[in-house]
């Protein structure tokens, strides 16, 4: 019997080692009962840590999530280069000519701020139609362009070749990647050897179910794990709609601000209720009598 899930809502995921994301999806789509389900941001198979997975209607809301920043706890090795800038590719270079730790800290704190990365071909990166890591498999390589990325901060600690990192970050960097470039700063290079995701956006690890704790759930108490969609938006305005304006609304109409009340800029977002709760995300447009808010992301 599949669950009831009547609103969509935030799974947050401790993903192990050694399983794809994919494989987290098809676990809680089982004990879900739905295929309703994804999830905001890859982990590689021997990364760990935080996986928020969408379910029901909040999927619709995966590509905002996506962007927001993300904090990493890295460990790198120093004096081993791999095909894959992680310590699970074939290893192409060693070196024991190995920098004193202050030339290490120095090195990896000159990456904060904005920070140009070219994505490794081991990724999930599309061009022509095929992932990176498909042609890398095939012995072939692409020109890529660099991606401007920033970095908030690296707190790094370690001796010898071995180092640990926790990394704040924008979206899209590829931290086995920035232990790489590390490495060709210092001249020795670097590999990732251990990755886990502490935090996305305003959710941590601290808060998150492994799959083991979520399967010894029963329905019910799987469905009030859910946590409510509405979080995904913690930095936007809110706006409360009247039942006769509520329901124009959810049948695709823009509502104009002077028949309700408010100011928000042309170019805002804003939380939209009704008198049942939270519906979704509208936008504020400009149009010929004024600017109005059209809901544009429905997650409930």
């Amino acid at each position: 019997m599949k669950n009831e899930i009547p609103k969509g809502g935030v799974l947050l995921l401790y993903k192990p080692g050694g399983i794809t994301s994919h494989d987290a999806v098809a676990k809680v789509r089982r004990l879900y009962g739905t295929r309703s389900v994804g999830h905001t941001g890859t982990l590689d198979p021997m990364a760990t840590g935080l996986l928020i997975m969408l379910v029901g209607k909040a999927v619709k809301a995966s590509d905002y999530v996506t962007a927001q920043d993300k904090i990493y706890d890295a460990e790198m090795k120093l004096g081993i280069v791999t095909d894959t800038a992680d310590i699970t590719g074939n290893i192409l270079s060693r070196s024991d000519d190995i920098p004193p730790r202050d030339e290490v800290i120095s090195a990896a704190k000159s990456f904060v701020g904005r920070y140009m990365q070219v994505p490794p071909m081991y990724s999930a990166i599309k061009v022509g139609g095929k992932k990176l890591y498909e042609l890398a498999r095939e012995g072939k390589t692409v020109e890529l362009e660099p991606r401007e990325l920033f970095i908030s901060f690296i707190d790094i600690e370690g001796e010898g070749d071995t180092y640990r990192m926790r990394i704040a970050c924008s979206k899209g960097t590829y931290i086995r990647t920035l232990c790489e470039d590390i490495g060709k700063k210092l001249g020795c290079g670097a590999t990732m050897s251990a990755l886990c995701r502490y935090s996305s956006g305003n959710f941590t690890l601290d808060d998150a179910l492994t799959p083991e704790e979520l399967e010894a759930l029963s329905p019910e108490e799987r469905t009030a794990r859910l946590i409510p969609a509405e979080s995904l938006f913690p930095d936007l305005e809110s706006v409360l709609l009247p039942d006769f304006y509520a329901r124009l609304c959810l049948s695709g109409c823009e509502i104009y601000q002077k028949k309700i009340g408010t100011r928000f800029a042309a170019g805002e977002r804003v939380k939209i209720y009704t008198k049942d709760g939270f519906v979704g995300v509208g936008e504020v447009k400009d149009y010929p009598d004024g600017t109005a808010i059209k809901l544009f992301m429905r997650v409930v």
